[in-house]
């Protein structure tokens, strides 16, 4: 027997990879291997990518790749690759590509053939162990290939080269147009937007129905600037419902990655590091722009539940919590009134049936109920010391798996989240939380100057980091910057940014940028995705970082970032004006842009009230730092006035007269 058959997952550093190194399955990792492997045995190779908290990945792997019979046959006829998409988000999004154009839909297991080239000739989602639905059975489909393979090489052939033409004609990035970005059209995109609510249940579509997380972000910067009370409307909405509703964890804090429903009553029920992240983000700026008390609840819980439930040993974050638990969804969650009654006796187990909506018939599967909360408490001790109970007897039943897989943009968004709400909303230990996580993936993603995408535990996994990586972490790198005044996080941004500016820039198309760096393995396309998504592009967060630097940076670095920025927005205009729900990232570094960015530099000699409140009222996207005179960029020439701290504020390259009361600093970030 040929020794490379054998399943090669068990080292990976990735916990999905692992979760099938026990299969039957001789799953290899994607590399050169396993490619000469498929020419050397004139094979299609199948391409299985998942990741760890995907409930149908694994329900596929229990169905079929845990079977010796359907093992076999998958061994025989091909060499069958697993990849964790978020590990490789290159490969996921050309595959990803591929599958839509041939299926009109995408999703996750994502199952492809290809040639040994790479050239995917036949792609689609999950596949049942029996026929269903129309759906033929996952053995079905690999005999059918198999057979295709042997007697019809030629359609193989052509229809590859069909696919790939394809892929490579849809990567060519944003067209130029002759739309720019200025405040009458991000207020056009924020009104496309608003006629898009869903104004009875909050937020946008039908089901399932995913927080818009970036989006909202975007609307409040609109919001701020344009003072549009609807605009606002749309965001206390939205993120009321989804606070109120079971897409949020009323015991633990955080939220699942969607809900099953248009009303967030049930949730998918994995937790995504990057959902929380952004959501943090957008419940933070919301609390202080509006002293909602909604809003600063779920702020302080949702923090609770990052550094709780995924923060490492070495202070960064793992990726999720798993959608099943023991195999079962929702098992760790669900309730019942007689459980309730079971755990907190019979007066305050109905008064907590009560106020979470759970009912006899239940809200979700065999008579349990997803914990909501419709409407606030009457007693909001009662509330918490009953939450606290339900919650320590809920960490006595089975927990969902963690995928302990540490992502470097993903820990790049953690951080700014943590930086700005600690720094805007006083909470000095959830600065300290960003710099230790940053720190820590600083201290391990980096190697020869160049950043990689995971690690695991004390191992950096061998993927090269993508655009989003070197862009989600510079901006939470200059978060903390401004957070803190200490320059180590500048320089460490403005490294990481240099590097993109050499690696992602298309070079043909100033403003436009790739995922991958110029001198990453070669995939049958490049890909490149300005579009924000579950998670902002990569594009959208490296122009936002951009931005940022270009405020901070001396010098001719200054001048060049802002360069790329401009050039970017200019090509991203197209799309704020097309299809903004597609670009709520990119809304909200336009609106940085349309405002200056904002730039507030408080010249201090001590703990200064003027700095700390510079960090509480400054709109989104806002640069405010502060320190002594002339100890950065920002305050060269900014004196105290008086022997007191004051504040400078300006627009672009115009600026107020200082001030040194908190009154006359709302009035100028004010107008």
């Amino acid at each position: 027997m040929d020794p490379r058959a054998q399943n090669t997952l068990g080292g990976s550093t990735s916990p999905y990879l692992r979760q099938h190194a026990e299969n039957p399955v001789h799953w290899q990792q994607w590399g050169l291997e396993a490619t000469e492997w498929a020419r050397e045995r004139d094979v299609p190779i199948l391409l299985s990518i998942g990741y760890s908290a995907c409930h149908w990945c694994h329900v596929m792997a229990h169905e079929s790749f845990e079977d010796e019979a359907v093992a076999s046959l998958m061994n025989e006829h091909f060499v069958c690759v697993k990849v964790d998409r978020e590990e490789r988000p290159d490969l996921d999004a050309v595959y990803m590509n591929a599958t839509v154009a041939m299926t009109g839909q995408g999703g996750w297991p994502m199952t492809c053939f290809l040639t040994p080239g790479g050239a995917p000739f036949y792609c689609g989602t999950y596949y049942p162990a029996e026929p269903r639905g129309g759906m033929p059975s996952f053995t079905q489909l690999l005999s059918a290939i198999a057979d295709t393979w042997r007697d019809r090489r030629g359609d193989v052939d052509d229809a590859a080269a069909s696919v790939v033409a394809e892929l490579r004609r849809g990567a060519g990035g944003i067209p130029e147009g002759d739309v720019r970005v200025d405040a009458a059209l991000l207020d056009a995109a924020a009104g496309a937007v608003l006629r898009d609510e869903d104004a009875d249940r909050g937020g946008f579509g039908g089901a399932p129905k995913f927080p818009p997380s970036a989006l909202m972000e975007g609307l409040l910067r609109t919001y701020e600037r344009s003072g549009d009370d609807d605009v606002l409307g749309v965001v206390a909405r939205t993120a009321s419902a989804m606070a109120r509703g079971g897409l949020y964890d009323q015991l633990g804090g955080g939220f699942a990655r969607y809900s099953v429903d248009a009303a967030w009553v049930v949730p998918h029920f994995e937790k995504m590091l990057y959902d929380n992240a952004q959501l943090l983000r957008a419940y933070a700026h919301l609390g202080r722009r509006t002293g909602s008390d909604l809003a600063a609840r779920v702020t302080e819980e949702t923090v609770e539940f990052l550094l709780r439930d995924l923060r490492t040993d070495n202070g960064s974050f793992a990726s999720a919590l798993d959608a099943d638990t023991e195999g079962v969804e929702g098992l760790t969650y669900v309730w019942t009134p007689e459980q309730l009654v079971e755990v907190l006796g019979t007066e305050d187990g109905e008064w907590a049936a009560r106020v979470f909506a759970v009912t006899a018939d239940g809200t979700f599967e065999a008579g349990t109920s997803v914990l909501q909360l419709p409407r606030d408490p009457d007693d909001w001790d009662r509330w918490r010391r009953i939450r606290d109970t339900l919650l320590a007897r809920r960490a006595t039943r089975p927990q969902p798996g963690r995928d302990d897989k540490v992502v470097t943009a993903w820990n790049g968004l953690t951080i700014t989240a943590l930086a700005e709400a600690g720094a805007g909303l006083g909470r000095p230990e959830w600065v300290a939380a960003a710099a230790d996580c940053a720190r820590a993936v600083l201290g391990l993603h980096v190697v020869d100057g160049r950043l990689r995408r995971a690690s695991l535990g004390t191992s950096v996994g061998e993927s090269a980091g993508v655009l989003e990586d070197y862009a989600c972490l510079a901006t939470g790198l200059l978060a903390l910057y401004q957070a803190t005044g200490d320059s180590e996080w500048l320089t460490h941004a403005q490294a990481l940014l240099d590097r993109a500016l050499i690696h992602f820039a298309d070079d043909e198309r100033p403003g436009s940028w790739f995922d991958t760096a110029d001198d990453a393995e070669s995939l049958v396309t490049r890909p490149r995705d300005p579009v924000d998504g579950a998670t902002p592009s990569g594009a959208s967060c490296l122009v936002e970082a951009l931005l940022t630097a270009a405020a901070v940076a001396d010098g001719e670095a200054s001048g060049r970032y802002a360069t790329a920025a401009a050039e970017s927005l200019d090509r991203v205009a197209l799309l704020l004006e097309r299809a903004p729900r597609s670009a709520g990232h990119w809304l909200a570094v336009a609106e940085a842009s349309v405002r200056g960015p904002i730039q507030v530099a408080v010249a201090t000699d001590g703990d200064s009230i003027l700095l700390r409140e510079a960090r509480r009222l400054a709109p989104g996207g806002a640069v405010v730092v502060g320190g002594e005179p002339d100890s950065s960029p920002l305050l060269a020439d900014r004196p105290l006035v008086g022997g007191a701290s004051a504040a400078y504020v300006c627009r672009g390259f115009v600026c107020d007269r200082p001030v040194s009361t908190v009154e006359d600093l709302d009035a100028a970030l004010s107008r």
